[in-house]
């Protein structure tokens, strides 16, 4: 990516955010764009597929909180006035009173979308306009490749047992046509005559030396004279992949695994980004989940409750029986210890199950009128002692 692209592209925009958008929201939109655009879902759509690269290149800018501060600080410094790519105007140069032009050419061509964090920059670039030398490496040096985000949804029951996922993405990789040279198989790029392959070239103006990306070879130190028909000479083309994803058990809905150098692929030699599944969890018939521990709600009857009983539940192995204690109450909890999710050191949380008094929606006569003498010889028990006793206080005041 070229200064002038760095500074005239408005990733917000892109986004559908406002430049003071908070990292949440900015990751929202995405990922919200990333669903509508995927190429997966709009088959054929060539213009969708070209909005999916420019969201995903937005994001890999405004999704790293250090690039997105540099992609600030750029669009300030250089769309204020006080230099612009192609022009230098101050310290005797190109401004309004004339002289030679200043082009910076591809000044952010560490910074690009599919960079690393610290790969040129700023820094970088200001340390070479006033004679900083050791910028020089820093065109043409390895630079790690951006990671990309991608979403899985499971059931509930391999969310707490883990499971093994095939994952389909579509996303920029190494060009397997010309294995990434971005020259046409049978043919090599040739090093740049201008910088002699170490992309920078040297120049002094006034008292000044400068060090500028080399026009001709944008950078790179290579020519490509014919360029492979697949990437059309990039070396990085959108393939559609296949990955096996392990889902490690206990996984939260909304948790993220990390698949080392699965993203898109690194400049100049450099390293694969990272490839983050996010994993989304559909929620159990039965069962819920408080950290490590499942939890369920059993309904039961009133004379279950007041009179004892043993019950039978499910759990995701099989099943366990309870005792429940006569004169227990409504809401109560019993926890079956060992039958929640097993956590990463090898110990298991719990079962936590609720009883709860279902109450029939209608009933035959025999339980009615057994309900009624119920009712009848329980006549004179109080079951709100303290809010009869509040009433009465207050009745009487």
């Amino acid at each position: 990516m070229s200064a002038r692209d760095w500074i005239d592209k408005d990733f917000y925009r892109e986004l559908g955010v406002s430049s003071d958008a908070t990292d949440a929201e900015i990751k929202k939109s995405y990922r919200k764009l990333a669903r509508e655009l995927h190429p997966d879902a709009n088959p054929g759509n060539a213009q969708a597929e070209a909005r999916f690269k420019a969201v995903s290149e937005a994001y890999g800018v405004l999704g790293d909180g250090e690039k997105r501060k540099q992609y600030d600080e750029a669009r300030r410094l250089f769309g204020s006035g006080g230099f612009r790519p192609g022009g230098f105007g101050g310290f005797g140069g190109g401004g309004s009173g004339g002289g030679s032009s200043f082009d910076f050419g591809d000044l952010f061509s560490g910074q690009q979308a599919g960079g690393a964090a610290g790969g040129g920059g700023i820094s970088d670039l200001l340390g070479n306009l006033f004679g900083k030398r050791g910028g020089a490496a820093s065109a043409s040096r390895p630079r790690r490749g951006a990671d990309v985000e991608t979403e899985v949804r499971i059931d509930f029951v391999e969310a707490v047992k883990g499971a093994t996922v095939p994952l389909r993405l579509s996303s920029p990789s190494t060009c397997g046509t010309c294995h990434g040279s971005g020259a046409k198989p049978g043919t090599t790029p040739r090093t740049c005559s201008t910088c002699g392959g170490a992309g920078l070239v040297s120049r002094s103006q006034g008292a000044f030396a400068f060090s500028e990306p080399c026009r001709d070879c944008r950078g790179t130190g290579r020519l490509v004279d014919d360029p492979c028909v697949e990437c059309g000479g990039d070396g990085v083309s959108t393939k559609t992949r296949t990955l096996t994803v392990r889902i490690p058990p206990g996984v939260d809905d909304d948790q993220r695994i990390r698949l080392a150098e699965q993203g898109e692929p690194g400049a100049a030699g450099g390293h694969a980004g990272d490839l983050y599944v996010r994993v989304h969890v559909t929620p159990h018939a039965l069962f819920g989940r408080t950290g490590n521990d499942l939890t369920l709600k059993v309904p039961v009857t009133f004379s279950e409750l007041a009179l004892g009983t043993t019950l039978e539940v499910p759990t995701l192995e099989g099943k366990v029986t309870l005792r429940v204690p006569p004169g227990t109450a409504t809401g109560r909890v019993l926890r079956v210890r060992g039958k929640g999710i097993v956590r990463r050191d090898g110990q298991a949380g719990d079962l936590l199950v609720t009883l709860q008094v279902a109450v029939p929606a209608n009933m035959d006569d025999k339980a009615r009128t057994a309900l009624e003498a119920y009712q009848e010889a329980v006549a004179g028990q109080d079951p709100r002692p303290d809010l009869t006793a509040l009433l009465e206080k207050r009745s009487q005041s």
